[in-house]
């Protein structure tokens, strides 16, 4: 590993995380800042300051955005347009026929990203084969490109009829458009996608081009901004499907970005599963507006072809990752029944939680950790950040007051219907998919994880709760394990009956021709290179297929693919069928490897020693019984030390809890392993509440 620093900044809707690895001296350290979202540069700077690394030194910029997610939350992106084949103009428009709440009559499908009069055709068509059956009508597309011109739109999408099978003419159209309107920036449907489903890759094409210019204009200035300081290094963006990608990629294809958020911590909890021995685990990562929930399965997350933003689709490999509105600033509030509600409302980074005194008057689950005694303003958050329990107890008033209930009664209310909130999102990714969550560790990151990651586990079941290093910010440390990843996929219906070997590795020669070039351009040389082949297969007639890997070592690879294809299928959907199957979809993954970071170990003490205690946290158990927790700085334990609940574990940015009963160990790497009582109640409950509950 080089001597050089290593950087990773993660920035959430609340806070900016950073992350600084010097691989010489093993120093590991993890910082917070305030996002900044009316100058995203700006914090991202600010995060570079606080952990103290010098432009200069850094080898590599690992870096994570969520300014295209945001822009698309409020519907705050580019003015754009479609460009279609005449006759296909309302492909977008129209979706699927599907309707998502089948007995909700207040449904209504999602606003679409632009209006029918943005919509535009030209006299083009190309067959599914490849073939033409009318070439491009250039006046056509000249006279659709100057009203583009004329309408000042920002970006336009460009979408044609099979572009998949043969792009000459969204790639001609482009060239028109950059001529006739330079100042557009123009998205090319089978750049992102060479699948075929017109109306996903449109989707796909449309929400490329309404991110783009704000994107490319954020990390241009970023770019500009940090060269001027002396950076040189290799500067790599998180992206959805979990791998990394390099900055110039990004400013083509910023819709591989949107969910990219939570990806890092993923790519993260799959690295660190190897190192400890752990194959599979759920992961929650709760930061300061939402929460994410995933999975690691034998030390791989758990990946899926296709993704959606609110019900629009987007082509491209992402992570199964279920998101809630659940963060630490996610705000408490009496609904209209006259029930307590908490999210998906969230107070941000602007004004923050009440107690955090920057002007927010609304209780959060950050102010109700405070009230209960999870967080305490004996222990800074980020080191400066003081929280004002007065100020906390305050906000509550309001929502207290129509309840019925003192203020920390509703604390408590907070942290329950949060942690039942959370537990309902892992069981969508664990029971729903036919997996037993007791099979699982639960690792929890992120600001707000740790509150409440032991509750979480004993509503699931789950016997051993996992805390790595640097919980609050290892959402940006995972970063720095992700390799360049890029995927291209050819839509190819091709019966097992009747494959020829020859035929497939024509089609995978092309792409595997594409990918070296990508890489080349890239800088990865051929040792540093990974080409992972697999396909989309299903039983012909059939709408949707699996994701099958490229048999290896076998003599018949139809009957390998079939083996293969049926042992998924049994797997996913309980049963199998004598119908033909085919192959509708070849797919290649081309990955640039990036040198890793080692984890840095934690000594052990010397014999006799044990973990200092620094004190006492008083937890209101209910209104009139408060139960002492010890209190502990994560900074000082050591590998081997054990503590029993009930237990609070404070850290520079982060706090865990643990309770009676339960036994905390330190491993190796610092991480904190939580072995559960079998018989305690989830907190917030009281022993007579469960006998009734």
């Amino acid at each position: 590993m080089s001597d050089s620093i290593r950087v990773a900044i993660d920035v959430g809707g609340t806070f900016t995380d950073v992350v600084k690895l010097v691989p010489a001296t093993g120093e590991l350290r993890f910082e917070k800042v305030a996002t900044t979202p009316s100058a995203p540069a700006e914090g991202v700077l600010a995060a570079f300051s606080k952990a103290e690394a010098p432009y200069a030194d850094i080898a590599m910029f690992n870096h994570g955005t969520t300014l295209g997610l945001n822009a698309l939350l409020t519907r705050t992106g580019a003015r754009i347009a479609i460009v279609s084949t005449h006759g296909f103009r309302d492909v977008y428009l129209l979706g699927r026929t599907d309707r998502r709440a089948m007995y909700d009559i207040r449904y209504r499908k999602p606003r679409a990203l632009v209006e029918r009069a943005d919509t535009f055709e030209v006299r083009e068509r190309s067959y599914f084969d490849g073939s033409v059956a009318a070439p491009l009508d250039e006046d056509d597309a000249r006279r659709v490109a100057q009203r583009i011109a004329d309408r000042g739109y920002d970006a336009v999408a460009v979408a044609f009829l099979h572009a998949y099978a043969n792009p000459a003419h969204e790639q001609r159209m482009r060239d028109i458009l950059n001529e006739v309107a330079p100042g557009v920036d123009v998205t090319l449907s089978h750049e992102l996608s060479r699948e075929y489903r017109e109306y996903e890759r449109t989707s796909t094409a449309v929400l490329d081009a309404y991110i783009k210019p704000i994107v490319r204009s954020y990390l241009e200035t970023l770019e500009g901004s940090l060269a001027r300081s002396g950076f040189a290094g290799r500067f790599l963006m998180s992206r959805s499907g979990g791998g990394a990608m390099t900055v110039t990629a990004a400013r083509e294809q910023p819709v591989n970005l949107i969910l990219s958020g939570p990806a890092g911590g993923v790519i993260g909890a799959a690295a660190f599963s190897r190192l400890i021995g752990r194959p599979n685990l759920i992961t929650i990562d709760m930061g300061g507006t939402s929460l994410d929930a995933s999975l690691v399965l034998d030390h791989q997350p758990l990946r899926y072809q296709g993704a959606e933003f609110e019900g629009l689709p987007i082509t491209a490999p992402s992570l199964n990752i279920q998101t809630i509105g659940a963060g630490g600033g996610s705000l408490a509030y009496v609904d209209a029944g006259g029930a307590l509600q908490v999210g998906p409302q969230s107070a941000g980074a602007q004004p923050g939680p009440a107690s955090y005194g920057r002007g927010g008057t609304e209780p959060t689950f950050t102010d109700a950790a405070l009230a209960v005694g999870y967080l305490g303003s004996d222990t800074p958050l980020g080191g400066s950040l003081v929280l004002d329990e007065s100020k906390a107890l305050r906000a509550l008033t309001g929502v207290a007051g129509p309840l019925g209930l003192t203020e920390r009664a509703v604390a408590r209310g907070v942290l329950r219907i949060s942690t039942t909130k959370i537990t309902g999102a892992v069981r969508g990714i664990t029971v729903e998919l036919g997996l037993d969550p007791k099979e699982f560790a639960l690792l929890s990151f992120g600001g707000g994880g740790g509150l409440v990651a032991v509750d979480v586990a004993r509503e699931l079941g789950v016997p051993t709760v996992i805390v790595p290093p640097g919980q609050g910010a290892f959402s940006a440390l995972g970063m720095l394990m992700a390799d360049v990843q890029h995927d291209f996929a050819r839509t190819s219906i091709l019966p097992l009956e009747t494959l020829r070997h020859a035929e497939l590795e024509e089609i995978f020669g092309d792409m595997e021709a594409d990918a070296a070039k990508v890489l080349d351009d890239e800088g990865f040389a051929a040792e540093a290179r990974q080409l992972i082949r697999s396909f989309d297969v299903r039983y012909r007639g059939q709408e949707h297929s699996v994701s099958v890997s490229y048999p290896g070592d076998v003599e018949d690879l139809a009957a390998g693919l079939l083996t293969e294809f049926e042992e998924l299928h049994r797997r996913q959907y309980g049963h199998t069928m004598t119908d033909p199957v085919e192959i509708t979809t070849l797919r290649l993954r081309a990955v640039g490897l990036v040198e890793k970071p080692d984890f840095p170990t934690v000594p052990r003490r010397a014999a006799g020693e044990g973990p200092t205690r620094l004190g006492d946290r008083s937890v209101h158990v209910d209104d009139r019984t408060t139960e002492v927790y010890g209190l502990y700085a994560r900074e000082q334990l050591r590998a081997g030390d054990r503590i029993e609940g009930p237990a609070v574990i404070t850290e520079h940015t982060a706090t865990t809890v643990l309770h009676a009963g339960d036994v905390l160990t330190v491993g190796g790497f610092g991480e904190l392993i939580i072995d559960l009582a079998a018989d305690a109640p989830a907190a917030g409950r009281t022993e007579s509440q469960e006998n009734h509950a």
